[in-house]
């Protein structure tokens, strides 16, 4: 049976919404706004969280309250529908993804109240036995850049992962230095964030040195150009994509069929077209990895969830909220991260 035809008839009670505002300062030059969803019905509650990354608009949704009438009786079909046809925005998004972004917080909400008034989890309505999630720690190296935040990282983690943004002020010698510590799985080369302040000036020498010196990593995102892909089609069975895809038209829009794709639930927007997005992948046998976008609040364990579900054994970017701090604490949980699921709903045991 489709993922979605497990849900999708799912009854759904909805009383009331409320927001909830959340709020983190990782860093001086960083502040994290993200805003709860909380629907209120048959006497429990359900939870997502609206990861759009643009603090203004976080502060509009906020200002602006409960806008829009969801309460009655629905099939979790029927509110999905219904919610893509709403504007969630009270004034247009900086950015057009928002929107997908606020959609999954709305429709992740609404499945784990309907999950929870039916007294089921999410793992027992799609019938799949969650696994342990292997996860990495997502993380640039500083400026400039240097080994140290890996080799600190290791001291206190030995066993930890990392996914890594190479810049251009990477020299042979850190590269080097990262490849010995034989901890590195994955390499965001982020060549779709053109403008923004994450962007890579594309340098075909340093994608030849990544790809060469990391012979085992993924390599997420490249900016192909003729002399990229040069470089780069002896390793294409290690190239994966993440901020193209939305949909699975983007899966087969890419320039070759691929081994592994991002699959962020967040980017995709809606629950209906997350779920066949990970039939789709099944199917035609491509490696699925989840990757989160800072969340704060329930966002996080949800994304967890689907991980533990769908894809536990692969590169998730996922680690516990708490490994994108500046300076990790001690005790923190190290992959592979146990699956603690609550009992009824779509949500991490709290």
């Amino acid at each position: 049976m489709p993922t979605w035809d497990r849900l999708a008839e799912l009854p759904l009670e909805i009383d009331s919404y409320a927001l909830e505002p959340l709020e983190a300062h990782p860093s001086p030059d960083f502040t994290r706004l993200s805003t709860v969803v909380r629907f209120q019905g048959g006497g429990t509650d359900g939870v997502g969280e609206d990861v759009t990354y643009e603090g203004l608009d976080q502060i509009a949704l906020q200002d602006a309250g409960v806008e829009h009438d969801l309460a009655g009786s629905h099939t979790l079909a029927s509110f999905c529908e219904r919610i893509g046809e709403l504007d969630l925005f009270p004034a247009a998004p900086e950015r057009e993804v928002s929107r997908a972004y606020r959609r999954w917080a709305f429709e992740s909400a609404g499945l784990d109240l309907a999950l929870r008034q039916a007294e089921r989890s999410l793992a027992e309505a799609l019938e799949r036995e969650p696994r342990p999630v292997t996860f990495v720690m997502s993380m640039r190296l500083g400026e400039p850049s240097s080994v140290e935040p890996v080799t600190e990282r290791l001291e206190s983690y030995p066993t930890l992962r990392f996914k890594l943004d190479p810049v251009n002020d990477w020299t042979d010698e850190l590269i080097a230095q990262l490849a010995a510590t034989g901890a590195i799985d994955s390499l965001d080369l982020k060549g779709f964030y053109s403008g923004t302040v994450v962007a890579v000036e594309t340098d075909p020498e340093l994608y030849r040195k990544i790809a060469e010196a990391f012979p085992g990593a993924w390599l997420e995102d490249p900016d192909l150009t003729p002399e990229t892909d040069r470089v780069l089609e002896p390793h294409r069975d290690r190239i994966t994509w993440d901020a193209p895809i939305h949909s699975i038209a983007d899966i087969e829009a890419l320039p070759f069929a691929p081994r592994m794709v991002n699959v962020k639930p967040s980017r995709f927007g809606s629950l209906q077209e997350l779920c066949n997005a990970y039939d789709y992948c099944d199917e035609q046998r491509i490696g699925a990895y989840g990757g989160g976008q800072w969340e704060l609040g329930p966002g996080r364990g949800q994304i967890q969830y689907l991980a533990a579900l769908f894809h536990p054994s692969t590169p998730n970017d996922v680690a516990p909220t708490a490994y994108n701090m500046p300076e990790l604490p001690q005790g923190l949980p190290e992959s592979p991260l146990q699956p603690e699921l609550a009992a009824t709903g779509f949500r991490w045991a709290e």
